[in-house]
């Protein structure tokens, strides 16, 4: 009675799919019951196990079996599918051995699945290739290069046009910049070129942007190699060097000095120190000694010792501060105490005074973002040239004792307007493009700047905009003969005719405008302990200019 209600077929599809699973295949195996007579009959009929397989769709008569039959569809109705994810999304199986790519209806943009990335450490040779360094009036600079920027479309991007991306999201260039990309063909999506900003994006979209790249310069000191094994590498690192591609920053990097430079690539870094910290900075040679560590960092293990210069004369005796800091901004990167941060303890204690300013050993025991920076805010005594946290835009006390008088958005408004008078928003890892994105309110900065401030910030601003209203029209004209233009971009690498900061001129910051007086003197941990040698600033005949 059941095997009639079933049908055989049905009851052939179940038994294959149950004869995959061991447990079950061993059972059978000792079985010789009439339903197995009946089932071994029919699989003879049809060529045995393997022509069941083929009937499941999977010639090869591996592992791949369909499941149990679902319910009967209603006649005449189509039943989506269960949407696949990841790597698989394209392939769904159609038929014996076959798979058949997704397709949408008539006319429908058809978006291929997302590729899979590499994971882990990825810079390589084809990436320092991508152009050099030179060096001028004591500075590391990055001649300027193309780069792709790639991305897959961001949930809110979904069901936009281009045009609504780039006008909102992508304000650092002008909509008629995106249009001549578009001309000149480096915008890509899906690695097919785009025709129109008009085109709405769908998930999993693959938009390239191809740019002409212009990098900060840093300090030309070199990086120094303190040690070297077969587990780790550690380097003394200079001052305004990010650790790794980040920002404006990709060649300027000590990830990249290091490996253009020096050979030594696939490294994995095993802390972070801020671009304009210096010291003793450690990677990793392998996956595996750098999860051996981060498993002592977690475990509190690790002792990191800094010493600073400080505004002041700074108590002779220890002092331990305890104070909550929250993030104010990770876009900006500021940092401040506050009852509803994070907790975090650092102990201070003075090396020396000269009658100006203390140089203080700082031994941080957790590792909040700008720890010891804000704590010594915040306890009066700020490091002696720290661009953000012993800035005018914190007020009169400068942030002492936690008295902010404005709000989180003011202070935000007016440090970055402080460092766009001096061209300085590198110190902040900003661009002008980030503020014209919405980073901070177009009002007029609070009056603790002064009036020489807010006059040279009206004068940067309007050279800017003038450049970058110039452009248009160039890029007009190169609709004209694309082909021609893209020919120039590959022998000249260096100028561009659809960047804008091509057209402008920065004043270079003076080598010693790139050094704070911050540095990680030692870290030490289980079986290892490293030094790096005092800094010139941190010596007690040293004397301010």
């Amino acid at each position: 009675m059941w095997l009639s209600r079933r049908g055989l077929p049905g009851v052939l599809g179940l038994w294959c799919y149950a004869l995959q699973r061991p447990s079950f295949a061993r059972t059978w195996s000792g079985y010789k019951g009439p339903m197995a007579e009946t089932l071994s009959t029919q699989v003879g009929t049809t060529g045995g196990l393997k022509a069941l397989h083929q009937q499941n769709g999977d010639a090869s008569g591996d592992a791949m079996v369909e499941p149990p039959p679902e319910a009967p569809k209603p006649a005449g109705q189509e039943v989506e599918p269960a949407p696949v994810c990841g790597e698989h999304a394209s392939t769904a199986a159609q038929g014996p051995g076959k798979r058949r790519k997704r397709r949408g209806a008539t006319g429908e943009r058809v978006v291929p699945p997302p590729k899979k990335r590499r994971t882990g450490v990825s810079f390589g040779d084809e990436h320092f290739a991508e152009t050099s360094y030179y060096f001028e009036g004591g500075l590391r600079k990055v001649r300027p290069y193309y780069f792709d920027f790639r991305t897959y479309c961001k949930g809110r991007w979904v069901g936009h046009s281009l045009l609504h991306v780039f006008s909102t999201e992508f304000r650092a260039q002008p909509l008629a910049y995106y249009e001549a990309a578009i001309r000149a063909g480096r915008l890509h999506l899906n690695e097919e070129p785009v025709q129109d900003l008009s085109i709405v994006l769908k998930d999993n979209d693959f938009l390239r942007n191809t740019v002409h790249r212009h990098e900060p310069p840093v300090t030309a000191e070199p990086i120094h190699l303190l040690a070297e094994n077969e587990d780790v590498v550690v380097v003394d690192k200079p001052s305004s060097i990010p650790v790794h591609p980040c920002g404006r920053f990709r060649h300027n990097t000590v990830i990249f000095i290091l490996g253009k430079e020096h050979q030594l690539k696939e490294l994995h870094p095993l802390h972070r120190l801020d671009r304009l910290t210096s010291g003793v900075l450690m990677f990793a040679k392998t996956a595996a000694v750098s999860e051996r560590i981060h498993e002592q960092v977690r475990d509190r293990q690790l002792e990191k010792e800094y010493v600073c210069r400080v505004e002041g004369e700074f108590p002779t005796e220890e002092v331990t501060c305890k104070e909550p800091i929250l993030v104010v901004s990770y876009k900006v990167g500021v940092c401040r105490v506050d009852p509803q941060g994070k907790p975090c303890e650092t102990v201070f204690q003075r090396l020396s005074y000269n009658g100006h300013s203390s140089v203080v050993q700082c031994r941080p025991l957790t590792g909040r973002t700008h720890q010891i920076r804000v704590h010594l805010q915040f306890l009066g005594h700020p490091i002696l040239n720290d661009p953000i946290y012993n800035s005018a835009a914190w007020g009169p006390s400068r942030g002492r004792g936690g008295h902010i008088p404005k709000t989180d958005e003011e202070l935000l408004r007016d440090l970055v307007a402080e460092h766009q008078a001096k061209q300085s928003l590198d110190v902040l890892d900003l661009c002008e493009g980030d503020l014209s994105s919405g980073l901070t309110d177009s009002t007029a900065p609070s009056s603790e700047l002064g009036k020489d401030n807010l006059e040279e910030l009206a004068a940067v601003a309007q050279k800017i905009e003038e450049v970058v209203e110039a452009v248009p029209q160039d890029l007009d004209t190169l609709a004209l003969a694309p082909e021609k233009a893209i020919e120039t971009d590959v022998m000249n690498q260096e100028t561009d005719p659809l960047c804008a900061e091509c057209r402008l001129v920065r004043q270079d910051p003076l080598p010693q405008d790139l050094v704070m007086f911050l540095h990680a003197l030692r870290y030490k941990g289980p079986g290892f302990e490293y030094f790096s040698p005092m800094p010139a600033w941190a010596q007690d005949d040293w004397q301010e200019d």
